[in-house]
Formats: structure tokens, sequence, C-alpha cells
């Protein structure tokens, strides 16, 4: 009994092995594709390239360290559009990834949620809560004076009954644009730049 175990055991592990291997390339495909579309989302372009991805790390207030993916973008022609940066905090249910866009100026052309574990109904509603338009707004803001929802003396609106969403989700925007101020100015500072030599990416 025991070797039959151990035997279904090792064939199990290696079937599993096997169907990972053969759904890692689209999975990988399929969140290059969704990050692609959700840069010409929030930069509101449709015709662009990222020309340059940096990464930052910077400490929170507690001084936890945090990862900031920054993808500089330009037309078609190579003129400086602003960035998409990915940036990342603690939801109510869980991480909460948000991908903005910031022009040149650090004003909000636009964002997406990435990754979220937010309650239907309530704190997912994050993905369209803050858009142009919407109740929560903050589209052609610039978060130079951090975005703060009205409950802590802010001029955004919180989601209804989601304040925990709310404040984790302007958290993450005015994060992004914190990274994204340092990145001309702090290239050596954690920042990895692509090789010049290197082809731009076309997205």
């Amino acid at each position: 009994m025991l070797l039959v175990l151990t035997g279904v055991a090792v064939i199990m592990g290696g079937v599993l092995a096997f169907v990972n291997h053969l759904t890692e390339g689209p999975i990988n495909e399929q969140k290059a594709k969704a990050l692609a579309d959700g840069i010409k989302t929030v930069m509101c372009v449709d015709e662009l390239k990222v020309a340059k991805t940096d990464e930052v790390k910077q400490n929170d207030a507690k001084g936890k360290e945090m990862i900031f993916t920054i993808y500089q973008v330009q037309d078609a022609q190579g003129k400086d559009l602003g960035a998409a940066v990915e940036s990342t905090t603690g939801g109510f249910g869980g991480d909460l990834k948000v991908l903005v866009g910031f022009d040149p100026e650090g004003k909000i052309l636009g964002y997406t949620l990435l990754e979220h574990a937010e309650t239907p109904g309530l704190g997912a509603k994050a993905d369209q809560w803050f858009q142009k338009g919407q109740k929560g707004d903050i589209i052609g803001k610039s978060p130079a004076e951090p975005l703060t929802v009205s409950k802590d003396g802010g001029q955004v609106d919180a989601i209804t009954a989601s304040t925990i969403t709310s404040r984790a989700f302007l958290k993450a925007v005015n994060q992004a644009y914190s990274a994204y101020k340092v990145t001309p100015v702090d290239a050596e500072s954690g920042a990895t730049k692509q090789d010049n030599n290197e082809k731009e990416d076309n997205v």
C-alpha cells in the first residue's frame, strides 16, 4: 500500500509539473497583453511605445520597502507622453495593484486595477468609482498634494461603505506619483534602465 501511494504521488506530481509547464507560456502571454492594454488605457493613447522601464524602490511611512515599475511612454514620433506606474498597497481583502498614467507634469491621465481582492459590489467598485465623470473622479488631478478621501479632510469622495478600499486606492496613486517624480533625478538608486542598444518595446 505504501509503495502504491508513493507511486501515485510521484505520478500526480509529474502530471502537475507537466501541466504547469504547458500553461506557463500562455499565462505569461496573457499577463503581458493585459499590461500592454492597461498602459494604453491609462495613457489614453492607442499608438505608443514604452521607451524605458524603470524599477524604483522606496520605503513607506512604516519603513517597509516597496517596489514600483515605471513605464516611460512616447508617441510614434518619440514625444514624451509621461509614464504608467505600477503601485501596490494592502486593500480591505488583500493586495490592491494599480496602474496609473501620468502626463509629463504629473497629472493623472487614467488608471486601471491590475489585481485586487476587494468585496464585489463594494470595494471592487474602485475600477470605476474614481474614473472621469464618476463620484470620486481623480482624472486630471495632480497628487503633488496627496489625494485623500473627504472623510479625512480631502477632496475625493470615498466609495460608499468602502472607505478602507478608497484610502488604499488613493495611497497607491499617491505613492505611484512619488515614484514617478523621482525617476528622472534618481536614476541610479534602484532604477533598472534598458540598454541604449536595446530595441524599444512596442506596445
